[in-house]
Parts: C-alpha cells; sequence; structure tokens
C-alpha cells in the first residue's frame, strides 16, 4: 500500500511494480517517477513520463503499473511487452 512514499528518491536500476493497477498518485511524493501501464500480459498500453509530486495518471485497460526513475522508460512505448526475470548475485 506504501509504494514509493516516504522515499526521497528511486535510483536509476529499481522500480516497482504494482498489480492490480490501472491508475497511480503521486500525493506526497519527493520526487518524479515515469510510469509504465501495461495490460496482464506486460504488454504496454502506455508511459506517462515525468510524472510529478501531487499528480494522478491511469490509462484504461490497463491491469499493472510499473514505476521507475523518472527517464528510465525513455526506450519504452506503447505496445513493447516487459519481461521479468530474476538477478543473479
Amino acid at each position: 500500500m506504501r509504494g514509493l512514499l516516504g522515499r526521497a528518491a528511486l535510483d536509476p536500476d529499481e522500480g516497482m511494480l504494482f498489480e492490480p493497477a490501472g491508475s497511480i498518485h503521486m500525493f506526497f511524493m519527493r520526487f518524479p517517477i515515469d510510469a509504465i501501464f501495461c495490460d496482464r500480459e506486460l504488454v504496454v498500453i502506455d508511459v506517462e513520463r515525468d510524472l510529478t509530486p501531487w499528480r494522478m495518471a491511469g490509462r484504461r485497460g490497463a491491469k499493472i503499473v510499473v514505476e521507475v526513475s523518472a527517464g528510465a522508460a525513455a526506450g519504452v512505448a506503447a505496445g513493447d511487452r516487459l519481461l521479468l526475470g530474476t538477478i543473479e548475485s
């Protein structure tokens, strides 16, 4: 429920995936983000770039929202398919 609230920043290699979610809000946030709206299969519906604090965003048909640092979704466009994977340490 808390998401990024209370954080001062989001590192360029970090993000959060919210499911189910078709919209997000930036109330009480301290920094802008890029929000990637996807369907259930992680196909990108749209990207809201540089979403600033105290704003809201949503997309019809979105079931998943991925929040990344502002600018991190520069190469992402509608129709792209995101892949989830694990990172070996």
